[in-house]
Parts: C-alpha cells; structure tokens; sequence
C-alpha cells in the first residue's frame, strides 16, 4: 500500500513547494489491473499512469484488481463553503458575520479537503468571496493538497435574496448593485479580484430571512448589464432561479447556468436543449428543509415544502425531455454535508429515471463540461488533470456502489487527498 499524503484530519504536515522553484518535483505513477470508467465509457482494465498534476496514459491491460475500479473525481457545480467546519461554532448565518476573514479561510480549506476525501475532487462556490479566494489560490499553489475550487462572486439588488442572509440593522454588508452601472462595476471588481464567474439571482429564495421565492430580483437592464460584463471578461454567468418568471428572465437575458430550477416548464424546454445550458436541481438541500430534518424557521420549512411540490410536479417532465441536469448541490457543510453528493447522484437517478452510467456522467464528465472544464477534469485522458477516485465496484452499473464506506484512495491534482493507493 502507498503510504497517505496529507490526508484528511490525520495531522500530517503538508509538502510545501520550495519558493524557488516554479514547479514542485513529481514522479511517474501508475495503477495497473483496475478497471477504469473514462467519465464516457467503461475502458476495462487499464493502467493508469500520471506525473504530477497530469495523466500520462490510459491503456488497456490484463486484469489485477477484479473487484475495484477507477472514475474521475466527482465535480459539485454548486456549493457555498463560508460556513463553520466544526459543531457547535454558532448560528450558520451569522457566524460568517463575526469571524474574522483570515479565520473563515481555514474554514473553506477544512469543508473543500472533506468533499475532497469524498471523492469530490472540484467544487464551484456560487457567491464566494475572500475566504474562498484565498483558499483557491492556496489550493492552486500546492500548500495544502485538496481538490480544485472556481469561485463565482454574487451580484445582486439591495433586499434581494443575496441581501437577505445578513440581518436588516446589520452595518457589515457584501456588496448589492441597484443600476446597470453599479452591476458592470461590481463584476469588474469581482474580476479584478480573481473571480471565476459571476451568480445573479432571477428569483427570491428560501432560506433568506423574509424573502419570498416569487420576488422579482433586480430589472432586466441590471441582469442585462452584469451578463454583458462579465461576458466581456470571459466568466460563466450562474443564475439562480426557482420561480417560471425568473428562469424566463435567466433565459431571455442568456445566462450560462440555471441553479435550482424548480420553475422549468414546458415552455422553457426548447431553449434550455437549443442552447444545450445546465441546470443544477440541489434536491437534498430542498427535501431536508420541506422536511424540517435540520433546524430551520417556519418560514423556511413553509417555502422549501412549496419548492418541493413545484419542482417534482415539474422535473419528471423536464428530465424526459432531455434537460441538461447536472450534479450541483447547494451543500454549505450544515444543511447538506461534504460528501453528501453521493446521495445527490442517487436521488437523481430516481428523480430523473436515469441509468447509473448516465448518472455518474451528470457528476463527472458532463459537469465538467458545464462550467468550461472540459480540457482538465471529468474524464480519465492523456493531458488531463490527475483527478480520480478508487472504489470498490463498479458505480456506472450501480450508484448505489458509490458509497463512503467503497472508497479506497482519491486523488486530487496528482496527490493522494485520502484513503491509499492499492499496490
């Protein structure tokens, strides 16, 4: 067995590159016998071969390990890591209120290295900011080992729903926009930052304190203006939408991703397929707070109960039709856990009456390609990112083999992140 390195909670000192150096030294490796799943196809058994943060080769071998197999890193389109990593440090909403900024990195790194020793090896923070910068580019650097972090910066109105989690006599705010140009000058400065992208918010939300989920969110010059922008800049534009107006105004305005998505009807089919756009459906975050399984409000609980009719009224429809639904959770370490993704996967496969291979695609391969990352992660290829994780079965003819207690190694960016290698 290959010894761990940095794995999660075992107290190891991590690696750190020598600042001299532009790169940090790596060796080949290789994982011989195992049957590979590519993020498309079975391969069969395989030898799988990386040097550093690259897969060298993928070849077709004589069968070693007959009861393990090899996929590519998990990838979470949608997930908010600004929130305590340990129990018992507070209130979830005001707790990113009181903690200094430097202390909330440590925070974002603990929840990313959990999903990481989950086996989700890519994670996307809709409406990140410092603290998930910060630990992205530590991340990027190889400081710590841990999986790949894009960071979107939010845009959205005074008393929208993105205004809604900090307290109305609060004075320490994030930054709304309330005009066309105070919308273009807020995604500059989000890129100027090193933002990934940018979430715009089409609808009201859940658990924003008294907003309701049909509210309008800024006008379509506003959206209009922060889509052009941040276009401009080349960054994906994420929209949050759960009512039917609001996925018409995301789809009208030409947004990159819909994020919730409850309100797609049928008359939204034809341009979500034309243009081929990604919905992230976040089914465990909505099931849990309809039914009170975490401590929510009765406002909250009375919201999420109504999402989830309208959205199961509607996603049977959707997912028949094609709609491009992919793996995106809303997980924030509290109401969905890190590593809760697994049961995401299998509650899509019986929501949407997929097959597990066509499951595991929506949190591999096609997720990658939802937010632009197709030429590094998702499949097991030549020239890709070295992200996998090793797992007893075979989880494209059954997700429910995906599980915890099946995982045996991840590795993220070429490093092993959790479990050890087998031999």
């Amino acid at each position: 067995m290959v010894a761990l390195d940095g794995a999660v909670d075992d107290g190891s000192v991590f690696p750190v590159p020598d600042p001299r150096s532009s790169t940090v030294p790596a060796n080949l490796q290789r994982l011989t016998g195992i049957t590979v799943w590519d993020g498309d196809v079975e391969v069969g058994p395989a030898t799988l071969s990386w040097d550093g943060d690259r897969i060298v080769e993928v070849a077709p071998t004589a069968p070693v390990q007959s009861e393990l197999s090899i996929i590519p890193g998990l990838i979470d389109t949608h997930v908010h890591l600004d929130s305590a990593a340990v129990p018992g440090a507070g209130d979830w909403m005001t707790w990113p209120l009181v903690t200094p900024v430097s202390e909330r990195s440590l925070h974002v790194v603990a929840h990313a290295r959990r999903a990481a020793a989950m086996g989700v090896t890519t994670l996307r923070d809709l409406s990140g900011s410092e603290p998930q910068l910060s630990a992205a580019r530590a991340f990027d650097a190889g400081l710590i080992p841990g999986p790949r972090l894009l960071v979107h910066g939010a845009v959205g109105m005074t008393a929208g729903h993105g205004d809604l989690f900090t307290p109305p006599h609060y004075p320490h705010r994030g930054p709304v926009a309330d005009s066309p140009d105070e919308c273009r000058k807020l995604v500059r400065q989000w890129a100027r930052e090193g933002a990934d992208g940018i979430k715009i918010f089409t609808s009201g939300g859940v658990l924003s304190i008294g907003d309701k989920v049909g509210w309008r969110n800024q006008t379509r010059e506003e959206i209009a203006a922060t889509i052009d922008e941040a276009h401009a800049l080349g960054m994906l534009v994420a929209a949050h939408a759960h009512s039917s107006e609001g996925v018409d105004i995301a789809l009208e305005m030409g947004v990159d991703s819909i994020e919730h998505g409850t309100g797609i009807l049928p008359r939204h089919w034809d341009v979500l397929l034309e243009r081929n756009i990604p919905v992230a459906p976040t089914l465990l975050i909505n099931d849990a707070i309809a039914e009170r399984r975490i401590p929510v409000s009765d406002e909250a609980a009375e919201k999420g109960r109504a999402v989830v009719a309208e959205r199961d009224e509607n996603f049977v429809g959707a997912a028949a039709a094609g709609i491009r639904f992919v793996l995106g959770t809303d997980a924030n370490g509290v109401f969905v856990a890190f590593g809760d993704q697994l049961e995401e996967l299998r509650l899509m496969k019986r929501a949407f009456s997929w097959s597990s291979e066509r499951t595991l695609r929506a949190g591999t391969s096609d997720a990658a390609d939802a937010i632009r990352l197709t030429t590094k992660v998702g499949r097991l290829a030549p020239g890709l990112g070295a992200d996998f994780v090793v797992v007893r079965g075979k989880p494209w003819r059954d997700i429910d083999d995906l599980t915890a207690e099946n995982i045996v190694a991840v590795v993220a960016r070429g490093r092993l992140v959790a479990g050890a290698l087998p031999s």
